[in-house]
């Protein structure tokens, strides 16, 4: 791609037939070199239908049967900046995303809302039992990205007893201590295209991946504030506890 952007560029500089000769021969490698992926991608595609198919793994058959219809997606390894010019280097990628995501995320202008006075029963919470954090393991998606940790739901489920008594121990101490460990405080933003150009950063949407451990945690808190959410949240705005 940076080959054809240069070769183009000569060629308005300077409408040459040498450059036009240039330009039109790195065309017929940049369209070679995609043919060439697109047929490697549908041969590993084939084989992994076949592969699939022989194990049974059905949820990953279909999945491919389902990237095989869409057909040959190349990836868009090309974004604008804020001026919307293209950049191709991979430095200047990472720093289009890091501040797009910034600018995205910041919150600015923010009013100071009053806190509603709420009585509850339980003046001291309770710290989580070995119970809860069984449940919010047993609960946990597999076949999920993991986070800054690289640790799958997968794993933590397999691990049994062991496994979930040392992170209810964990999650103990961080309940105790109200200090969340520096590595649950990161996540990891992979953006999502919605519509439209996909070279334009403000077509895509960011979902953030979260550590294993941390979901353990936040789904403890879920489940206990639920009941307190139902009787906050009215009827009117019903669409926000389902």
């Amino acid at each position: 791609m940076d080959q054809r952007k240069r070769a183009k560029i000569q060629w308005l500089q300077d409408p040459s037939q040498s450059n036009m000769d240039i330009l039109n021969n790195v065309r017929r490698e940049v369209s070679r070199h995609f043919r060439n992926k697109k047929e490697a991608y549908l041969r590993a595609k084939i084989e992994e239908l076949e592969i699939n198919s022989k194990i049974q793994n059905i949820r990953d058959l279909y999945r491919s049967i389902s990237d095989l219809k869409k057909g040959y997606q190349p990836r868009c390894n090309i974004v604008k900046d804020e001026k919307g010019d293209l950049v191709a280097d991979s430095h200047s990628i990472v720093a289009r995303w890091r501040n797009y995501f910034s600018q995205l995320f910041s919150v600015h202008g923010v009013k100071d809302f009053g806190q509603a006075e709420i009585h509850t029963a339980e003046p001291l919470v309770p710290e989580p039992g070995a119970s809860e954090v069984k449940l919010a393991i047993d609960n946990l998606k597999s076949h999920k990205s993991p986070g800054i940790d690289q640790i799958p739901a997968e794993l933590i489920k397999e691990g049994g007893r062991t496994i979930y008594l040392e992170i209810h121990r964990l999650i103990t101490s961080v309940w105790k201590k109200e200090k969340l460990p520096e590595g649950w405080k990161e996540s990891i933003i992979e953006p999502s295209h919605k519509k439209g150009d996909k070279t334009d950063c403000n077509n895509y949407r960011g979902i953030s991946v979260l550590p294993t451990t941390y979901k353990i945690l936040s789904s403890i808190l879920l489940s206990r504030l639920i009941p307190y959410a139902k009787e906050i949240i009215g009827d009117h705005q019903c669409v926000f506890s389902t």
